[in-house]
């Protein structure tokens, strides 16, 4: 299995810029991946993709320099095994909330001794020569649990201990709407930005790279510099209607009236 650029980019001390895919379109995820981004994640959990427009994001995004990703609808052995036999160098897992959760995580992603994970690459054994993609892929691929609940955060120390996992990956919104607050990316209520800054002090003590969500360049910024080591720039659909939106006012306004 080829060295992946995520933990690369780590080992420099660098954030990774990320990028996330809800369209099931390998024409959109060919486009993004020319953009510049280190990494590109399918959204198997509330985007519209189903396996095999994942497996389609990842042929359009091959030759590329980024890493395909993928979020798992379930932290469930099935998915997972698929997802990397699929070739995903990465599994960004929903709603990770114990350490026994993380530690299932772990199992279904890797293979044996380390975990319970079925052999058979079918597509990730491309990447490599035959035989060679199993002698890595444990050490390679990247394993982030989302931390999106007040029971994961009051778990946080004894998740973050669980061997085998790279850091962990925050959903905003979920992690607002179970504090019972409105439910939106990028955050700036003090007692969730003191979350935030303990989950990057824990993953600092331990070496590993905490994740998170953000709706565009300046939350990912703000992330970044609050100690974030991987940062989502919404992702395809937002950046799609921002940036729409933004033409048509500006047509509008500048037009006088005309259209």
């Amino acid at each position: 299995m080829a060295n992946n650029k995520v933990k690369q980019l780590w080992a420099e001390g660098k954030t990774v810029v990320n990028a996330w895919l809800a369209i099931p379109s390998g024409f959109s995820a060919e486009v993004v991946a020319q953009c510049g981004f280190d990494s590109v994640t399918v959204d198997m959990q509330h985007g519209v993709q189903d396996y095999l427009s994942m497996v389609q994001c990842f042929q359009a995004m091959h030759g590329r320099p980024v890493t395909p990703m993928v979020r798992v609808p379930w932290n469930e052995p099935g998915i997972i095994g698929k997802v990397l036999d699929g070739g995903a160098y990465g599994v960004i897992c929903p709603m990770v909330n114990t350490a026994q959760e993380a530690r299932n995580l772990v199992s279904y992603s890797k293979y044996p001794p380390k975990g319970v994970r079925s052999n058979g690459p079918i597509r990730s054994g491309m990447y490599g020569g035959a035989g060679e993609y199993q002698k890595t892929a444990n050490d390679e691929i990247v394993l982030l649990p989302m931390m999106e609940t007040r029971t994961a955060v009051e778990n946080m120390e004894a998740i973050l201990d669980v061997e085998g996992i790279d850091g962990v990956y925050i959903g905003p919104s979920d992690l607002g709407f179970s504090y019972g607050l409105v439910p939106k990316l990028d955050r700036d209520e003090p007692e969730i930005l003191k979350i935030y800054e303990k989950i990057v002090k824990e993953c600092g003590k331990r070496g590993l790279n905490p994740g998170i969500h953000c709706s565009g360049a300046e939350g990912a910024v703000r992330a970044i510099n609050m100690g974030f080591k991987l940062v989502t720039l919404s992702n395809e659909v937002g950046l799609m209607q921002v940036y729409a939106r933004q033409q048509v006012a500006q047509t509008r306004k500048d037009s006088g009236g005309k259209a």
